[in-house]
């Protein structure tokens, strides 16, 4: 059998070793879903929603092993990592499962003497779910469970940087009782990945990656009629206006660029500040990232830890590099961060200032710790520069005036609009994209309507 290794980002070592699946494994896997959900759509929701939360409590239970996995397979500090489970994927796990019974219930229409009409939504069938590495629970569960309260079968492929995710939803639902076939993983290379989604036994596809994996899918998807739905890229700005509260928006957007080493696709990746506060912001952010410390994730008290690889961070390098030789001026100076070292994952935080929209730092997707800050006079400056982008996963304004920020709100291209909050996902609204940032919607109530297709039921009663 052929394998891979998990390079850790960490310290270069050999962290895991797998074999890939076979194509009879792959085999076996489809087939095995198809008859399992014949099962599954049929046992009850409650029974569904008990199962699920067994799952939860499983994952609960382990989170600090589950985190220090994590750390070693792609490099968040473990200050954090055990906090995917506790808090963003216990959250999100928990509303899908509070919402499936209103979202999946049957859909009435006006009463009609002689006759019973009502929609019911029905399960799809076997979805696959393609995640990433960078936030492998937060993507993941945002479909995983709610296919799996609809009455699909799942089958999960994660990243080749983080195949251990996939093993602990294996864990966690077999402890939990789900019954053999209804949840299933696989590691595999994105061949085998195209030929599954040409398969006609799988029904959906959720994909959480880049833009260039986004138009894959969609090829191996081509000749089939079934839906996808994609979750790619982000570029996603600010908008600091005069009247925010300042050292807020400071602290929080230094987060937002920063948290995770930058890698999230709803990350902040571009600051427009008013003039009025332009320089105020800008001491306050650089005194701020002063303050991260870049070092050894598995250690405490470390803010940033590696990239995912050597290569991510000399990309980000890059980016930096070429916006300095046009004209920017970055302003923290890497060697206040000493493991910083090229040729290696590990790279120190960057605010870069006179940038401009010709700039790759400011029109292409950085995934790192590097955010440019432009200055900017109005609002209307600054909502055309929001707009001036290939993506809209999310954007925010950082203000003290709420109907300002719905009228700025109306005219910004993104899936999601926040005032004086990023980088967060709310599971009670839905989670979307316009542009190259993808299409379909996950989490919120909306979120089912992709994981299941409605059925007409016509029945006349009397009269016949």
């Amino acid at each position: 059998m052929k394998t891979f290794q998990v390079i850790s980002p960490v310290d270069g070592s050999v962290y895991v070793e797998r074999e890939y699946s076979t194509a009879t494994q792959i085999e076996s896997i489809l087939a095995n879903a198809k008859a399992a959900q014949k099962m599954w759509k049929n046992v009850p929701l409650r029974e569904r929603i008990t199962i699920c939360e067994r799952a939860l409590d499983y994952f609960l239970t382990h989170a600090d092993a589950i985190g220090e996995e994590l750390t070693w397979q792609m490099g968040r500090p473990i200050g954090y990592t055990p906090n995917e489970i506790r808090r963003g994927f216990q959250e999100r796990a928990r509303y899908m499962i509070q919402a499936a019974i209103g979202a999946l219930s049957d859909v009435p229409v006006s009463e009609k003497e002689g006759f019973q009409r009502f929609i019911r939504r029905e399960a799809l069938g076997t979805v696959f779910v393609v995640a990433p590495w960078n936030y492998p629970y937060l993507t993941s569960v945002n479909v995983v469970i709610p296919a799996l309260l609809a009455g699909n079968t799942v089958i999960l492929k994660h990243a080749q940087q983080t195949p251990l995710c996939a093993e602990r939803y294996a864990a966690a639902f077999k402890a939990a009782g789900l019954p053999e076939g209804v949840f299933q993983y696989l590691h595999t290379t994105h061949d085998y990945v195209a030929r599954m989604i040409a398969d006609p036994r799988v029904d959906f596809v959720a994909f959480t990656g880049s833009v260039s994996g986004g138009h894959a899918v969609q090829r191996a998807a081509a000749e089939r009629f079934i839906a996808t739905g994609l979750e790619l890229g982000g570029k996603d700005p600010a908008y600091v206006r005069a009247d925010a509260p300042l050292a807020f928006a400071v602290e929080n957007l230094v987060d937002g660029a920063l948290f995770n080493s930058g890698q999230s696709c709803c990350g902040i990746e571009r600051i427009y500040v008013h003039e009025k506060v332009y320089d105020e912001f800008v001491e306050g952010a650089v005194a701020l990232v002063n303050q991260y410390v870049l070092g050894n994730p598995l250690e405490a008290g470390v803010h940033l830890g590696p990239m995912v690889r050597t290569s991510a961070a000399e990309f980000v390098r890059g980016q930096i590099r070429e916006a300095v030789s046009q004209g920017a001026d970055a302003l923290i100076d890497p060697s206040g961060f000493p493991l910083n070292q090229i040729g290696t994952p590990y790279l120190a935080p960057q605010l870069l200032v006179n940038v401009n929209h010709s700039m790759r730092i400011m029109n292409e997707e950085t995934f790192g710790p590097a955010v440019g800050i432009m200055k900017v006079s109005s609002d209307e400056e600054a909502i055309r520069l929001m707009n001036d982008s290939d993506y809209g996963l999310t954007a925010s304004v950082w203000t003290s005036d709420a109907d300002a920020a719905l009228h700025i709100g109306n005219q910004i291209e993104t899936g999601t609009w926040f005032m004086n909050r990023c980088d967060y996902l709310d599971p009670e609204l839905a989670w979307t994209g316009v542009k190259d940032s993808g299409r379909g919607c996950t989490l919120s109530a909306l979120g089912y309507e992709a994981l299941t297709r409605p059925k007409s039921f016509h029945l006349r009663v009397d009269g016949y």
